[in-house]
């Protein structure tokens, strides 16, 4: 494997194309390291994102009128502002606010850290448009199952969780793949946050390498692929879950 990392060494000698991460142990370490974090931050802004979602589809269906304005209050608050203006509010105005919590070092730091603040900012912008996409997968449950339900006696709560969302699901499983794919790019916007993820790590890199070209195109390779395996993933999902007939 080291000869493998020397043979980038010569050709950066020989040719100019530098990538130090394939053949510096540094700087190899820095971006295996910001690639687990651009993971790390997917995975749980997909999960909160999706039980965002879940969440206001039933708020929607509330009796109580301030609840569905609340929820669509919401909806238009996220779906219609910037991710990054959002990111920046979530950090510097509503993190300002927060206390501060005492460090082993005798000094104090914020009780949210950059990554915390990235996930709920993300999360919920996300989660905004899954909402919706729950809403039209629930509004295209037949009606008739629905009073089937009703008469056998289950509860509300019931016919949600054990009819009406699993039915849900799989009409609107196109779209909130669609969505989650787009999430995981738009976690790029926690570089602006200074959260270790893999465009902030090639950042780092390229200021140290004068790099700049070799790193965008990596960047883009990476992303690529990450990205790419999400949608096969979805894909299959997707087929398993379809119903022959269901939904044509």
């Amino acid at each position: 494997m080291q000869e493998y990392f020397e043979w980038f060494r010569i050709l950066y000698e020989e040719t100019g194309i530098n990538l130090p991460f394939l053949y510096d142990s540094y700087d190899r370490n820095r971006m295996f390291q910001g690639f687990l974090m651009t993971i790390k931050l997917s995975v749980v802004c997909l999960f909160f994102s999706v039980i965002i979602g879940i969440i206001g589809a039933w708020l929607q269906g509330s009796s109580l009128k301030w609840t569905r304005r609340i929820v669509d209050a919401y909806i238009q608050l996220f779906r219609n502002t910037p991710p990054l203006v959002q990111l920046y509010f979530f950090y510097f105005a509503i993190g300002s606010l927060m206390p501060k919590v005492a460090t082993e070092w005798g000094g104090e730091a914020p009780l949210l850290g950059n990554f915390a603040w990235a996930v709920i900012s993300l999360s919920f912008f996300a989660g905004a448009f899954n909402v919706e996409i729950f809403r039209s997968g629930i509004e295209a449950v037949p009606n008739s199952t629905v009073e089937a339900a009703e008469a056998l006696g289950f509860s509300k709560f019931q016919i949600y969780k054990d009819i009406t969302l699993p039915l849900a699901f799989r009409v609107c499983l196109p779209s909130l793949n669609n969505n989650l794919v787009n999430l995981v790019k738009t976690t790029t916007l926690a570089y602006a946050i200074a959260v270790p993820e893999m465009l902030y790590e090639a950042n780092q890199i390229w200021s140290d390498n004068v790099n700049v070209t070799e790193m965008m195109l990596f960047l883009l390779f990476a992303y690529f692929i990450l990205v790419g395996a999400l949608v096969w993933c979805t894909n299959r999902w997707e087929r398993a879950l379809r119903i022959p007939g269901y939904g044509s």
